[in-house]
């Protein structure tokens, strides 16, 4: 994944509150930035480039920014800056009206026009993620999305849940990415972010169905995911759940080479294999792990097993554990 970090303890103390100043206005947007905390700064930024959208992660203190019309007319990226706090408190202004986000909270801004920011130093440093939408990859009436600036969005469930947790799974682990995938999330951030927006707005005709069907795939799978331990998780159960047919479901996953069956087994295997795996749960009877992750029957989870990874659970188990002491000794 292209990342670009940028870290104020990179320069000399006494340089550092001006040499982030510098970097915001200069690399990012033209403002006017200032600090109480400016004689003990420490900031962190990261920005991953991410196919159609990027996505900023900022770490600061006490910090205010002032984006007044002349920084407008002097650099507008023409985009819409769609921000979850996930640590602090923090403040934004823009069109008049003022916005003090909760921590999940998502809160959007819009770069062509002023707007006033603070991070406030009561509850320690602020961290927010920010995903930057080019306003032309954005599929919905500007009127009506403009009204939701400086207007908080529950970011810890429906569709706004899923996109703060993808994007804090996506930044955690930006390091493993190839450049494909970069792309691929990045569509996908940019699926979810419409999705939200759209849902908002009640404009969800304007998303094009390729964009919904991405958003609405990524919802099938975290509640797959979340429901892996429940025996009754069925293609029926899924599709219901998402008010859709099951064979509407099994069309979504024909492109992932899967079926949804399929795909609920993998996982399932998946969470099994890693719990076999932990020390921490060598006590757990190997029927109980199948049992955990929604295998009733002990033989059906020996040999969905045997089949994905080669050995019974029981010697799989065996194996990982006994292997680290053997070459110890």
């Amino acid at each position: 994944m292209f990342e670009t970090v940028y870290s104020s303890d990179e320069w000399p103390p006494g340089e550092r509150f001006d040499r982030w100043r510098e970097m915001i206005t200069q690399s990012y947007l033209p403002s006017v930035v200032s600090s109480d905390q400016a004689a003990d700064f420490h900031g962190v930024a990261r920005v991953l480039q991410a196919g159609p959208v990027h996505v900023a992660t900022l770490r600061l203190p006490a910090l205010r920014v002032l984006r007044t019309p002349v920084h407008v007319r002097r650099l507008d990226p023409d985009q819409y800056q769609l921000a979850v706090t996930l640590q602090g408190q923090r403040t934004m202004a823009q069109g008049g009206l003022e916005v003090a986000p909760e921590v999940g909270d998502l809160v959007l801004n819009d770069s062509s026009h002023p707007y006033e920011s603070w991070m406030l130093p009561d509850r320690g440093a602020v961290e927010t993620i920010t995903v930057g939408i080019p306003r032309t990859a954005l599929p919905l009436p500007r009127a009506k999305v403009d009204r939701l600036l400086a207007a908080p969005m529950a970011g810890d469930s429906g569709l706004g849940g899923l996109l703060a947790q993808l994007l804090v799974r996506m930044v955690a682990e930006s390091e493993s990415y190839r450049p494909q995938d970069t792309v691929r999330l990045g569509t996908v951030v940019l699926d979810l972010a419409t999705a939200v927006l759209a849902h908002r707005t009640e404009t969800g005709n304007a998303v094009p169905p390729e964009s919904r069907q991405r958003a609405l795939l990524v919802s099938i799978n975290a509640f797959i995911e979340r429901r892996l331990g429940t025996a009754q998780l069925s293609p029926s159960l899924v599709a219901a759940a998402h008010h859709i047919s099951v064979r509407q479901l099994h069309r979504l996953f024909l492109p992932q080479g899967t079926t949804v069956s399929e795909w609920i087994r993998h996982r399932r295997l998946e969470r099994c294999r890693r719990d076999l795996l932990d020390p921490r749960l060598a006590e757990l009877p190997v029927h109980a792990v199948g049992a955990r992750w929604g295998f009733t029957c002990a033989a059906d989870f020996s040999r969905a097993f045997k089949t994905a990874y080669g050995t019974p659970p029981g010697d799989y188990r065996r194996r990982n554990q006994q292997g680290p002491a053997r070459r110890r000794g």
